[in-house]
């Protein structure tokens, strides 16, 4: 709030012996300090809930209230943590599919080349295929796909080995 404005507040009596420089100026400009902070907050309240401009110490709170903190995403690096709050919706609306778990392995790990594997002889059973750049990745992958896969299904996470041109 700008002091002339909070010098509008004051009774009248007060409005008359203002001077500039005067104690009661200074007074003012005081004020009007103690006030920029909560100023800023209210006229840029629209950044805490946005994923790309929220503050990095908000994020594990953004993670909490699209519901994905059961991944443990708020060890995540910063950017990855944005990332996942930006598509929580789509991600979610895709949840229990193959589609799903592999768009969110890639959300999560940054990487992407996640390929998911229903076997035909093995009922209820995915094998998750891990990308050779998220190998070091495979302790985060396994417990995303724990947590993300149907109840009823088992599941193996295996790095994808590189296939190898023999000529």
């Amino acid at each position: 709030m700008r002091k002339e404005h909070i010098e509008r507040l004051l009774p009248a009596a007060f409005q008359r012996t203002r001077t500039p420089g005067g104690v009661l100026d200074a007074l003012l400009a005081v004020m009007e300090r103690l006030h920029e902070p909560s100023e800023y907050v209210l006229a840029h309240g629209d950044d805490l809930a946005s994923a790309y401009r929220a503050p990095d110490r908000l994020l594990p709170f953004l993670i909490d209230w699209v519901a994905w903190e059961h991944l443990g995403a708020g060890g995540l690096p910063p950017g990855r943590q944005r990332e996942l709050i930006a598509n929580a919706a789509s991600l979610a609306a895709a949840r229990g599919t193959a589609a799903g778990m592999s768009r969110l392995l890639a959300t999560v790990c940054g990487v992407d080349g996640f390929v998911i594997d229903e076997p035909a002889d093995r009922a209820f059973h995915i094998v998750v295929g891990v990308p050779p750049a998220a190998a070091d990745q495979i302790e985060l992958v396994r417990r995303v796909v724990a947590a993300e896969k149907p109840a009823a299904t088992t599941c193996e996470v295996a790095v994808i080995t590189p296939v190898q041109n023999k000529e």
